[in-house]
């Protein structure tokens, strides 16, 4: 029989990236954890990590038995925290994973309100750009994600999670103060054939939207400048070199000082942003979801 203590090593190993690292996040010894890896391979009779000098990564016989136990570590993790909730002990940690925008705009008014009135429970926030964190989910290292998903990039699937949308994010065309179409109510792909763009790198989920997008209209735009943050994105729209397709909760007054704002003729394409947590989460967990809701608006 596999022993769940020894499962929830191995899930920290994967997660960790690497066995001191892992070793040092559950308080032992880079040696004892090995140890005790070693006596699970013996449990399931096969090898599930490959040693290196440079570290240890999964046999596919690892990656298959950390899906598996993810979901024992975040039962049994759920489980104590039934049991705190029975004794009516507060949980004293809430673990949350949150992309930049979400971390920026969302969160902060909603974790003050949080601390108000549960000043006892612990908040950790974790940086995570989607699709990750599911998995950390799923094993109950994170008792909340927030993530998103742009228009033409796919939804990792829930593995039995909750995942409840919380806000529409417009994307909108921003463009420098003094550019030629300033002025204009509305904009196409056509009209910026000829601009720089400023976009994510090949990979972001924003340019794969970006680019999605205008293929449908046949033209190629020029990708001048990568980047995935947003604040520099809109620095260097402000500089002049160049327009960008940006979120609506991005634009708040401070943000709008030397670009314009103007959305695509005919279209409202938004970036979906989405809570996931354990499907019986703690009280603490709805809590926080209630609260963004608040925060995101109707």
């Amino acid at each position: 029989m596999l022993h769940a203590e020894r499962l929830r090593i191995l899930v920290e190993v994967a997660h960790a990236g690497s066995i001191a690292t892992a070793a040092r996040r559950l308080g032992f010894t880079p040696s004892a954890l090995s140890q005790q890896l070693a006596r699970l391979e013996r449990e399931v009779g096969c090898a599930l990590l490959e040693r290196r000098p440079t570290g240890a990564s999964l046999t596919e016989a690892g990656r298959l038995l950390v899906t598996h136990g993810e979901v024992v570590a975040g039962e049994l993790r759920a489980a104590e925290q039934a049991l705190a909730a029975l004794r009516r002990q507060p949980v004293a940690d809430l673990g949350i994973g949150t992309f930049a925008t979400a971390g920026q705009v969302l969160l902060p008014p909603a974790m003050r309100a949080f601390r108000t009135a549960h000043p006892d429970t612990r908040l950790r926030l974790i940086d995570l750009e989607p699709p990750d964190g599911y998995d950390l989910v799923v094993s109950g290292e994170l008792d909340l994600l927030i993530t998103h998903r742009y228009p033409g990039v796919a939804l990792p699937p829930v593995r039995g999670l909750a995942r409840q949308p919380l806000l529409a994010d417009r994307l909108r065309v921003v463009l420098p103060a003094d550019h030629r179409l300033a002025g204009a109510p509305r904009l196409r792909f056509e009209d910026l054939a000829d601009d720089d763009w400023v976009s994510g790198d090949g990979n972001a989920p924003s340019r794969i939207c970006f680019e999605s997008l205008t293929a449908e209209t046949g033209i190629r735009p020029r990708v001048a400048y990568e980047t995935r943050d947003y604040a520099a994105i809109l620095a260097l729209v402000r500089a002049g070199l160049g327009v960008a397709f940006v979120p609506q909760s991005l634009l708040g007054s401070a943000a709008r000082d030397g670009i314009v704002v103007r959305d695509l003729d005919g279209r409202r394409p938004v970036r979906e942003i989405f809570t996931v947590h354990r499907a019986r989460p703690p009280g603490q967990v709805t809590t926080m979801v209630d609260l963004l809701r608040k925060v995101a608006g109707p």
